[in-house]
């Protein structure tokens, strides 16, 4: 995989992840462990995302 088709992936991933967390924080009945969780995984991808364009 190009380095240019891995970042298009990790910036959709990030994307769908951001969606995901803003569905989940609207939902009363979902764990703020969960959320947690789940903007830390979106802050690593952003983190990649910026070694590699960086690099």
């Amino acid at each position: 995989m190009s380095l240019t088709a891995h970042l298009q992936e990790l910036r959709r991933k990030h994307q769908t992840l951001s969606d995901q967390v803003e569905a989940a924080q609207r939902n009363p009945s979902t764990d703020a462990l969960t959320i947690a969780e789940m903007k830390k995984q979106k802050l690593r991808l952003k983190e990649e995302i910026t070694r590699l364009s960086a690099g």
